[in-house]
């Protein structure tokens, strides 16, 4: 290919895309959008159903079309043979005629499909199904109504008013469950959700076929998802008023931001509408569930193929590696599948580590509590130490909740105080030294406990301590339906709809394990419970009592909560840990310094007496 054919070649494609003609025809989306939400104003109901639903299947087209004709074109077109820099250009300017073409063929001018940046995010924040959910409803079409809104908040979680017209919806006649369908639901995240919910009601068989078809989905979108990449880009430099470029500074930018595209098609896919992180290790979880079911229906040679695919993006990996030997020494010798199996992150020991002090008891393990890491124990300190403690809190009388004496409940006044408060008050001679050292030290045997029973690695840092009382308000008892804390989860944000939680700001996601030490039992109500990821299906419960205490992992598989308490007092120390030393808890680690100064006699040392502490809600 010499320059004048390579000129020739880009005059004929130029003026081939400005004499051809549509011959589709597809209304922009964002016309019928737009007309959609006039006709809302004006009440115009049938048509704004008319309209949204109609820009909703433009949108929907304008976006298979491309897809479509972009993996045409680029079948078609390949770059597999270029050597030279004119031929590379050559393929480009043949793709990108050939995508023009095969788009203007099936949706017309594609510049009549040009769309603002704000109607975009508006159909990805699927606000078209607001305007449909309301239409519906003064159509009286509830069917369709509830199916709307259920998408719309999908995507938009938060939305309040939106979450009490799906309940009124429910309780309206006419609609049942299978009306509120996710009209915009991704069939890869469908089917991995109906995989994991087969796999832990233990029906690996049903698991499996959902995993394998939720990876033959998520495939099939990532493709789509690069495809869409191949697009026109946005590079933000070439805005800058000193910006300077060339031909192929401007091709470099183009494939930069392309290939960058491309990359963040692995966030999108395993992100859910409305959220802002992704499910962790998202992709590998699916082949680490296929091992292991396939491990349990017999099918070794399966579960070593998903074993080895698991290695792909963890390479090394101690446990999946042994997991690698022993089906490949059980293929060889057709080992019973009833052996011992290692799995990386849906199966967890039972068995915990020693409990460090004699006089502390095992009641149940996490067999016992129908979960995953969670523990019970007793005898953690005595009935005189219990009484030392809730003494302590009664005389310090501090909210600790940001100035709030109700922060879960109105029917509760909630009292509390930090461990260097209290070394602090007991410096001072405000509240027994003795009682402060006291809390200093149950929050440590705690600390002690938990890091030895789960059998952690690695030194368990104190995140946040707080001894805390609620007590029930009089008068205010009668009919209470709610609860003394509402079912969350301590590092991430329960979303029971979705049948996740998300670790992402505001939750404390660094936070690692909890325990709660209680120091009375003298009170009606205030039961902890562990739920389903429901939040609704109790699948343990604990009645506190002087020296029990309830320890557990912290994150979204081990929802909790507190009954509401309705007569007395409830008090218990609550501790947070992390294994992140960068997260470790300031107060704590000034609190250490006071007990080392009290330790050396250092009486003598002046500290601010003026600290303002904003305790962190907790149970």
């Amino acid at each position: 290919i010499n320059v004048a054919t390579l000129q020739f070649s880009f005059l004929s494609i130029v003026l081939q895309a400005l004499l051809s003609s549509s011959r589709g025809s597809l209304e922009p989306y964002d016309l019928l959008y737009n007309n959609a939400v006039d006709a809302f104003y004006r009440s115009d109901y049938k048509d704004v159903v008319r309209y949204m639903e109609g820009a909703l299947s433009s949108y929907a087209e304008v976006r298979q079309t491309k897809v479509r004709c972009r993996l045409r074109c680029q079948d078609q077109h390949p770059f597999d043979s270029v050597t030279m820099d004119l031929q590379f250009f050559d393929v480009v300017l043949r793709r990108s005629n050939c995508q023009n073409e095969c788009v203007e063929e099936k949706v017309g001018t594609q510049s009549m499909h040009k769309v603002s940046e704000d109607v975009n995010q508006d159909f990805q924040r699927r606000i078209p199904y607001n305007y449909l959910q309301l239409a519906y409803q003064k159509l009286k079409q509830l069917d369709k109504a509830a199916a709307a809104a259920h998408t719309y908040f999908q995507a938009n979680p938060e939305h309040v008013e939106m979450d009490q017209n799906l309940e009124q919806y429910k309780a309206l006649e006419g609609t049942d469950q299978d009306h509120f369908v996710d009209r915009e639901a991704r069939p890869h995240q469908m089917s991995f959700s109906a995989g994991v919910k087969l796999y832990d009601s233990a029906d690996y068989k049903g698991a499996i076929a959902q995993f394998e078809e939720a990876l033959q989905e998520y495939y099939k979108a990532d493709v789509e998802c690069r495809a869409l990449c191949q697009g026109p880009q946005r590079f933000e430099e070439q805005d800058h008023v000193l910006y300077r470029y060339s031909l192929y500074e401007l091709v470099s930018d183009h494939f930069t931001q392309a290939l960058h595209c491309e990359h963040e098609c692995v966030r999108d896919l395993s992100t859910r509408p409305g959220r802002l992180s992704p499910m962790e290790n998202y992709l590998p979880l699916h082949y680490d569930y296929l091992q292991f079911a396939y491990f349990q229906m017999n099918m070794v040679e399966e579960a070593m193929e998903c074993a080895q695919s698991y290695l792909l993006f963890h390479e090394g990996d101690e446990f999946m590696t042994e997991n690698v030997e022993y089906y490949r020494e059980a293929v060889v010798n057709t080992l019973p599948s009833s052996s011992v199996l290692v799995c990386v992150f849906v199966c967890v020991c039972t068995v915990g580590g020693p409990l460090v002090y004699d006089s502390v008891r095992l009641v149940q393990n996490s067999k016992a509590l129908n979960g995953t890491q969670r523990v019970l124990l007793d005898d953690v300190i005595s009935v005189d130490e219990c009484a030392e403690l809730t003494n302590l809190t009664v005389t310090m009388a501090g909210d600790g909740y940001r100035g709030k004496m109700s922060p879960h409940t109105p029917n509760e006044r909630f009292e509390g105080a930090t461990v260097l408060k209290t070394l602090q008050y007991g410096y001072e001679g405000r509240v027994p030294l003795k009682s402060a050292r006291l809390f200093y030290d149950a929050s440590e045997r705690a600390r002690r406990i938990i890091e030895s029973y789960f059998l952690l690695n690695s030194t368990l840092h104190f995140s946040y301590t707080h001894l805390v009382c609620r007590t029930a308000i009089a008068g205010q008892q009668d009919h209470r339906n709610d609860l003394s804390h509402p079912i969350h989860a301590d590092n991430c944000l329960l979303d029971p709809e979705a049948n996740e939680c998300w670790k992402e700001p505001p939750a404390y996601t660094y936070r690692d394990y909890s325990a709660l030490l209680y120091l009375n039992g003298d009170f009606e109500g205030g039961e902890f419970i562990f739920t389903e990821m429901d939040a609704k299906t109790v699948t343990a419960q604990v009645k506190p009592k002087c020296g029990r205490m309830v320890g557990f992992s912290s994150g979204g598989e081990n929802p909790h909560g507190v009954r509401a308490v309705t007569r007395g007092q409830r008090c218990a120390v609550a501790l947070w840990f992390t294994l992140d030393p960068l997260f470790r808890e300031l107060e704590r680690l000034q609190a250490d310094e006071v007990m080392q100064a009290l330790d050396n006699q250092s009486s003598q040392s002046q500290w601010d007496t003026s600290l303002n502490i904003n305790p962190k809600d907790e149970l």
